[in-house]
């Protein structure tokens, strides 16, 4: 009971001015008064609370991103414009949001296509969103363009498979051998209805607060970073289940 109440007399202190504001002057000077007592005796005391603290702004945080998710549904997992991978008529679908150039959605490109070839029976929506400069831009672009002709996979996969830098030179090359119209590429890269996809995406990642790249959602659940194989079957298996 004491312990408990010391964890809450330092959740006072680390939750900020509206929790202490709850309380008198007083009030506030015999709280720090037993909690630096308390402290000299047990430090941990401390960390827990902030253990606590950390906890629970991360089960917020879920669930305003599930909320996110269950309000952007349609934009999420139903838009017929986006680039789709995989099997269109899969059980699961898998929503990526990504940049061309980021290093850890190259790392997880590789994942994923290990995971299509095991698994036939998975949709992909690709989400890109240019957020590391303007030859990302360029690169989203690019890819978009490509979908006009049935050729989205293909310069995705040579794009996340580059070393370097996806310069308009290296598109125009690495369109050419995907077979790719690249007059056309280029003139549809221009067009604004492009750049008002992009834009979406933007604003749908912000909705749900993705921070950075790569970002998945699978069901009501938003998965940040490169996952691993054994992670991304295990959250597949667990999406078949829950909708059966």
């Amino acid at each position: 009971m004491r312990r408990a109440f010391l964890l809450a007399a330092a959740g006072i202190v680390t939750g900020g001015r509206a929790m202490a504001q709850a309380f008198t002057d007083a009030q506030r000077e015999e709280i720090v008064s037993i909690l630096r007592e308390a402290l000299r005796r047990d430090p941990s005391i401390l960390r827990d609370a902030i253990g606590a603290m950390q906890a629970s702004e991360e089960r917020e945080r879920e669930g305003a991103q599930r909320t996110a998710i269950a309000a952007s549904r349609d934009a999420l997992f139903n838009d017929a414009a986006d680039p789709v991978r995989g099997n269109p008529r899969g059980d699961v679908t898998i929503v990526e949001f990504f940049d061309v150039r980021c290093p850890y959605c190259k790392r997880l490109h590789a994942e994923m296509a290990d995971l299509l070839r095991r698994d036939r029976n998975i949709r992909v929506v690709m989400k890109d969103i240019p957020i590391l400069g303007p030859q990302s831009v360029v690169a989203s672009r690019a890819l978009l363009a490509a979908q006009r002709q049935g050729k989205y996979v293909e310069l995705h996969d040579a794009l996340m498979r580059l070393r370097g830098e996806p310069t308009e030179a290296v598109i125009r090359s690495e369109a050419q051998r995907a077979g790719i119209d690249v007059a056309r590429l280029f003139r549809d890269m221009g067009d604004a209805a492009i750049q008002q996809r992009l834009d979406a995406n933007l604003r749908l990642a912000r909705s749900l607060q993705i921070e950075g790249t790569p970002a998945l959602v699978i069901g009501d659940n938003l998965i940040p970073g490169a996952v691993p194989m054994a992670q991304l079957e295990t959250l597949v298996a667990g999406e078949r289940q829950r909708r059966r």
